[in-house]
């Protein structure tokens, strides 16, 4: 059986945790009321996930550019295959997509992002506004296009394991 690389390994499951990591963070510091401590410091801590996964996408991304993914098996249907292909794709855009939407949003509402606590980032755009509701419902309507993908991307995983028995899941197993 033809499997990933282990850098490839690493870093699908590596962002999958981040991501999963500032999803959740996410969701849980717009839920505070209030401008508190916590909740700044959650803030925080999400940009900060979130530049994480952004910078190690980029990386991922080089790696698979010049790392030639395992074939498929012969077995598997075309149009799995080209679905396959348009989800990774699909997961590859998102994954750049949200953190510079939620990057830009920040930066709209006025609040530079500044990588833990010590690094900040560049200015690239003034406080805006106007666009600051346009920037947020682009970063949760992204976010909630990432969780139905995700969702597939695991189904189909799970179906391959358990029902096709294929080996596909094994490919990017530690």
């Amino acid at each position: 059986m033809e499997r990933y690389t282990k850098p490839a390994v690493l870093l699908h499951w590596l962002i999958a945790l981040l991501i999963i990591s500032a999803f959740g963070l996410g969701l849980t510091m717009v839920d505070i009321p209030g401008l508190t401590p916590t909740k700044l410091k959650y803030f925080s801590w999400h940009k900060w996930l979130g530049v994480t996964v952004l910078a190690l996408v980029c990386v991922r991304l080089l790696w698979r550019l010049t790392h030639k993914a395992p074939a498929y098996p012969a077995n598997m249907p075309g149009w799995q295959q080209s679905a396959a292909h348009g989800l990774h794709l699909g997961l590859y855009v998102l994954m750049f997509a949200i953190p510079v939407s939620g990057y830009f949003y920040s930066l709209a509402a006025g609040v530079p992002v500044v990588y833990l606590g010590v690094v900040p980032l560049p200015v690239l755009i003034a406080p805006n506004p106007e666009w600051k509701p346009l920037l947020k419902a682009t970063h949760y309507w992204l976010n909630m296009t990432l969780l139905a993908a995700f969702a597939l991307h695991v189904l189909a995983a799970l179906k391959h394991q358990f029902i096709d028995r294929d080996n596909i899941f094994k490919r990017m197993l530690p």
